[in-house]
């Protein structure tokens, strides 16, 4: 089954307004006007997404428990969506902040990462990935180990509109 990237995700959510105007405040996906009968739910587009949706988000309610996932139980860890530039990545590190979503920063070598947590404590990453064209052997050397994330530094190193990710010519 040769997949090549994740369409959309779902996620159970104690109260569906205040995640949607998490995921588009604080994220800036849209709003898609899809609703299947009889649920409480939302479908959300990522902005440049191509996807007809990229999340979807059905209530529960509040009688809901947190998730144990990690704790307790098995379950997903995080989710993680790219940014085009490093310029992006330090743009939203300021508007997590802000809205007090913002629990970590990571270099992962060929990744750099932010981590922040929705209204329920469901966990996703935002992250820039070092183009194939630019990677050298310290950033291959770093994947082997997690260190803190020094915005300035990368921006300096690869340039803050560098376009990240893997492109199609750049593995050819």
């Amino acid at each position: 089954m040769p997949i090549t990237r994740l369409n959309h995700a779902v996620l159970y959510v104690v109260d569906l307004d205040r995640s949607v105007r998490f995921y588009t405040d604080v994220m800036g996906f849209r709003a898609i006007p899809m609703t299947p009968e009889g649920f409480r739910a939302a479908f959300l587009q990522a902005p440049g997404s191509i996807n007809d949706h990229d999340l979807g988000l059905f209530e529960i309610g509040s009688q809901a428990a947190p998730s144990a996932a990690g704790r307790s139980t098995v379950g997903l860890y995080h989710l993680a969506w790219e940014v085009d530039t490093l310029a992006e990545l330090e743009r939203l590190a300021g508007v997590l902040t802000d809205a007090g979503a913002l629990t970590g920063a990571s270099d992962h070598g060929t990744t750099k990462s932010l981590y922040g947590a929705d209204p329920d404590g469901l966990e996703f990453e935002v992250a820039w990935i070092v183009p194939a064209e630019l990677l050298d052997d310290a950033a291959r050397d770093a994947r082997r180990r997690i260190g803190r994330l020094d915005l300035a530094k990368e921006k300096e190193r690869y340039g803050a509109e560098t376009q990240g990710g893997i492109r199609p010519e750049a593995v050819r």
